[in-house]
């Protein structure tokens, strides 16, 4: 089992919701915002908390692109960390309308939930198990 943050725009919340609940039926341990934070909690802290414990980040990518200041704040300083050899891998993931990955991650092979979401799925859960 993996410790997994599902990192998107909150127009992208429906696929990633469903993405999430894929992951966790897989047997995954998934942090997504709507299942973590809750009214009160202090979001950096909650953000902090699942990124440190983070494996795996799936960033979401969409025609709503991610420059948006919290998805910024999910990826970026986890690019950080693989860089610095820390045990995190950033796995790209492409939902409905595309979506260009940042340039520091352009390289990464996507998942592409665009055209058929189980292959899609089951190539993102090969490169997590």
């Amino acid at each position: 089992m993996a410790q997994v943050f599902v990192s998107h725009r909150g127009l992208d919340a429906a696929p990633a919701e469903r993405l999430a609940e894929d992951l966790r039926a897989a047997g995954h341990d998934v942090w997504l915002d709507t299942w973590k934070i809750n009214v009160g909690d202090s979001i950096v802290e909650k953000m902090n908390e699942g990124l440190t414990s983070a494996e795996y980040v799936v960033l979401c990518l969409s025609a709503a692109g991610v420059d948006a200041p919290w998805i910024q704040r999910e990826w970026a300083p986890t690019v950080a960390r693989w860089l610095e050899g820390h045990r995190v891998r950033v796995l790209p993931a492409v939902f409905g309308g595309g979506g260009e990955p940042p340039a520091i991650i352009a390289d990464l092979k996507v998942a592409d939930f665009t055209v058929d979401w189980p292959a899609a799925l089951a190539k993102l859960l090969a490169a997590i198990n």
